[in-house]
């Protein structure tokens, strides 16, 4: 009976929060594309042998192991941070118009970006 209870209430807690993690995924896969337009070039995973890309290398030399350097292995990105460092840039980044990366297409990417935080 207690195993019983037990899977139910799981159950009922994952049905509760599903919607939001159905809402989130379409939203993600459509930031996964706009990273992919935008800042891919500079800030992919970088695997033996490739070519060191700037964002990337620029991370691995700030961070020295102790974060990943692609960002899209990171978890201690924020919605807030990225949407700034977008719209702004640092160092050699240059920032993004809203002509360039729309305030959804951002919110999007912040949510792609954003998403291994969440799981954590």
């Amino acid at each position: 009976m207690r195993s019983l209870r037990a899977t139910l209430i799981a159950a009922l807690v994952t049905c509760a929060f599903a919607p939001a993690a159905m809402a989130q995924q379409p939203l993600q896969a459509r930031g996964k594309t706009v990273f992919d337009h935008w800042c891919h070039a500079c800030h992919k995973r970088l695997y033996r042998g490739d070519l060191p890309v700037a964002g990337t290398s620029s991370l691995q030399r700030k961070y020295h192991g102790t974060k990943a350097a692609a960002l899209e292995d990171r978890t201690d990105l924020s919605a807030g941070q990225i949407r700034y460092l977008v719209r702004h840039g640092i160092k050699s980044m240059p920032g993004s118009r809203k002509t360039e990366i729309s305030d959804a297409d951002l919110d999007a990417l912040a949510a792609y970006l954003t998403r291994n935080a969440a799981a954590r």
